[in-house]
């Protein structure tokens, strides 16, 4: 992420003109001193001396009023804080030092790999407009989604629809932006969502081209959140059809019998993994800001580790998945898919919250914090203790090598790494089955009678499996998903069923773990290069506890894949999604291992 800052002739020019009155600055510059929704990442919060919980050019005011005072003055012990320093005095070097603290930078700005900081300090700025930024991200999906570029050898297909009303939307925004500040850290952001979230403005096809025509008229409650923020829907994501796969294969808007299939931005010749693989692509690709996908298996954190993307699993409870289509419920959770963990955090901030359409979410009264950035400090990983199961590394020579780097580089910023004998019945908790056989049927009907939209034909299992437009090659599949009873479904997922308590006993199980040898996390390779590591996707969904996946580094030649990302994972207790945040974002800040992919740099 780089520093923003406001760019003057001098640091003179900065005192000069704040000790007359911060409102020299343009109208855009002030924009960011207008309150806003929480955004309380240390770095642009620690030096706030005026009380709105981030640095602003009202604190550049302060400070600038304040220079050549010393120690033994009587303000010293309200403003000291200032002194970067340390020299026990307010010097232009101080100032210099905090005008770095705003979300502000007038500089050149380029699309391609900008974080979201680096687009509301640009925005702020008056650089560029919220518009302009939609726009390029639609000419980017227009020039490299649907083709084979350069160097590829087949089209990304990450994107299935696009919004019409995307540049209304990030005009609305820009509008916001001018009358009232910057009002969230997604305000003006596009932002690619997983086909299985409703939108009112785009249909929602699960990836099956029979419901090509569900235009729900509402929108998920997710969705709401990321509106409510001032973000832009820029476009809908390609999934595995109905989310079930790791390959990302679907059949929306194509002849029945036909599929894509889609590319990891990194190898066109691979798949970005699944099921939010068209997230991953795009996200990882720059087609978008920011993405959301769902997870029920891995399905966020296997295209995040394909595509060397951070990937946040929420406990489950923690956003709603009202008006998304399920595959099972006992597992689902959707998620940020962002190329830092910033911006991951900024995105989880916007979808949390009790809703009384999805009763699990009750869970979470006073465990949510105002902002998950408050736990971004590089210094996040001192004193950490986290631990690890050896036979969770596996033998792939390219993750083994990565792992112990990781490892290592945990170590340096002064964790303590330590091996775990698993406890009995930690074998249970990886190897017991994903719900998404016994329980999509009856799911999927739930969400068929309470959110389908009315022009759809197909309101069965049954009747999407007459109309011939879906994945055909998975029919053995979806045959045997609609042959489950209501009694199979209760002895699987109903309160006592053996499934729902095997959940339970796992999340319990590793949570006393982790308290028994005091640990912080628990660490893991996400996956091999384009590959699944043993059942290390399971770990989170069968304890129902929050995973961020982050890339730990590339493999090299002699290894699977050369030049492949894999991640590392953090598992956390329930609700510690912040906790986990801030340990992942020391190891990002420490490690840099994500790289952009070479084939979609920017446009021409």
């Amino acid at each position: 992420m780089k520093t923003t800052a406001i760019r003057v002739g001098s640091t003179v020019a900065i005192a000069a003109t704040l000790v007359a009155a911060t409102g020299a600055f343009s109208t855009a510059a002030g924009a960011a001193t207008a309150p806003a929704a929480p955004m309380l990442a240390p770095y642009y919060t620690a030096l706030d001396v005026t009380g709105d919980a981030r640095v602003t050019t009202e604190d550049l005011g302060v400070a600038a009023a304040a220079l050549g005072i010393t120690s033994d003055s009587p303000d010293w012990a309200r403003l000291s804080l200032l002194d970067v320093d340390h020299d026990e005095e307010l010097t232009i070097t101080d100032l210099s030092a905090l005008s770095h603290r705003i979300i502000y930078d007038d500089g050149p700005f380029e699309l391609v790999e900008a974080s979201l900081v680096d687009m509301q300090a640009a925005m702020n700025a008056g650089v560029v407009t919220s518009v302009e930024i939609t726009q390029e991200y639609l000419d980017r999906i227009a020039a490299y989604d649907r083709v084979v570029v350069p160097g590829g050898s087949r089209p990304l297909n990450s994107i299935i629809t696009v919004s019409a009303h995307a540049l209304e939307a990030a005009a609305a925004a820009d509008e916001t932006r001018r009358t009232q500040g910057m009002t969230s850290m997604l305000l003006g952001v596009p932002i690619a969502v997983k086909d299985n979230y409703d939108t009112i403005d785009m249909v929602t096809t699960g990836g099956c081209g029979c419901w090509n025509t569900n235009q729900t008229s509402t929108d998920a409650a997710m969705i709401r959140g990321m509106r409510a923020d001032g973000a832009v829907i820029l476009a809908k994501a390609s999934l595995d059809e109905f989310a079930y796969g790791f390959v990302s294969e679907f059949s929306s808007f194509q002849a029945p019998g036909s599929t894509l299939l889609v590319a990891s931005p990194y190898d066109t010749t691979r798949t970005a993994g699944g099921s939010s693989g068209g997230t991953g692509a795009a996200v990882s690709a720059n087609l978008a800001a920011v993405g959301f996908g769902t997870d029920t298996g891995g399905s966020i954190r296997v295209p995040s580790s394909y595509n060397q993307l951070v990937g946040v699993r929420p406990t489950v409870g923690l956003a709603s998945r009202d008006g998304i289509i399920p595959l099972a419920l006992s597992q689902d959770t959707g998620g940020p898919m962002a190329r830092s963990v910033m911006d991951a955090a900024v995105a989880l901030d916007a979808v949390v919250g009790v809703d009384e359409a999805d009763p699990v979410t009750a869970r979470q009264t006073g465990l949510v914090p105002d902002s998950y950035t408050s736990f971004l400090n590089p210094t996040a990983l001192a004193g950490a203790r986290i631990g690890y199961v050896e036979s969770m590394v596996g033998s792939n020579p390219g993750t083994v090598r990565l792992f112990a780097q990781a490892k290592a580089a945990l170590e340096a910023q002064g964790a303590t790494v330590v091996p775990v004998t698993p406890p009995q019945g930690f074998a249970a908790v990886l190897n017991e089955g994903s719900g998404s056989t016994n329980e999509f049927l009856h799911d999927l009907d739930e969400y068929i009678a309470t959110h389908l939209g009315p022009d759809v034909q197909a309101r069965t299992l049954p009747d999407i499996l007459a109309t011939g437009n879906y994945v055909t090659s998975r029919k053995s599949v979806y045959d045997a998903r609609a042959a489950v009873t209501p009694q199979v479904y209760d002895a699987w997922a109903g309160p006592s069923g053996s499934h729902t308590l095997q959940l339970a006993a796992g999340k319990e199980l590793v949570t006393t773990m982790m308290d028994d040898l005091d640990l912080d996390a628990v660490i893991y390779p996400s996956t091999n290069a384009y590959g699944t590591q043993g059942t290390n996707m399971r770990l989170s969904p069968n304890t129902g506890m929050p995973a961020v996946t982050v890339p730990m580094g590339q493999t090299v030649a002699g290894e699977t894949a050369p030049g492949s990302g894999v991640n590392l994972e953090f598992l956390g207790r329930d609700f510690g999604e912040g906790p986990l945040l801030g340990l992942a974002y020391a190891f990002e800040q420490a490690t840099s291992a994500r790289t952009a992919p070479a084939l979609y740099g920017p446009l021409p």
